[in-house]
């Protein structure tokens, strides 16, 4: 999903601005001395009025000040869209699956796109799915992008948290190769995946 907002929150008597993220099942708010971090299948009350959203989680309600984003993401957390469809999957697809350990996940792909191989980079994918656990493996994606379609992405899928694979380094090591970084979204509760693109300019001299 990956929205995220500047905004202020109000959470019991505690007022403050920060930001807001909204993951694949969870809604985060980081700002000053408050943090929160609501799951969606907790909040037994979702609103969106005068452009402020309203969850009401097991420990009370909280409020976000979106302005014209609040019903937009009432709706996402009410009808949050798949996985494939945050990822931009598409029926005609060639996708390559590299050191992706998540079975569900190439078995939803299998049934989505064209053409799916798993262990082996195909030339010409529309994506490259590359999973990866430290940063030493990220030098990779130079690599992974002589694969690509001109338009096609190489998506990152790491774990969250994890120090010895951080944004940080994913992002330096997309921009090492040559690709920008253009969208993150929760990939699962445990993992992130960021989306690298070459640039525009590029694409007309391959």
């Amino acid at each position: 999903m990956g929205s995220e907002a500047t905004c202020t929150a109000r959470f019991g008597r505690k007022s403050t601005t920060g930001k807001a993220r909204l993951e694949t099942d969870v809604l985060h708010f980081r700002g000053g001395d408050l943090r929160l971090a609501i799951p969606f299948k907790q909040m037994s009350k979702i609103t969106a009025r005068g452009g402020t959203l309203t969850v009401v989680g097991p420990d009370g309600p909280a409020s976000f000040d979106l302005g014209a984003a609040a019903a937009k993401w009432a709706d996402k957390i009410q009808r949050p869209p798949s996985r494939l469809q945050k990822l931009g999957a598409k029926a005609d697809w060639r996708v390559s699956a590299i050191s992706v350990d998540d079975a569900a996940f190439l078995k939803e792909l299998e049934h989505a796109v064209a053409h799916l191989s798993v262990g082996r980079v195909v030339k010409e994918s529309d994506a490259i799915f590359f999973g990866a656990t430290h940063a030493a493996q990220l030098t990779r994606i130079a690599t992974l992008k002589r694969s690509l379609k001109p338009n096609g992405a190489v998506w990152v899928i790491r774990p969250k948290g994890r120090s010895e694979i951080s944004e940080a380094a994913v992002m330096a090591a997309g921009k090492a190769a040559g690709l920008v970084d253009v969208k993150v979204v929760g990939f699962s509760p445990t993992h992130t995946a960021e989306k690298f693109v070459i640039p525009i300019h590029a694409r007309l001299t391959r």
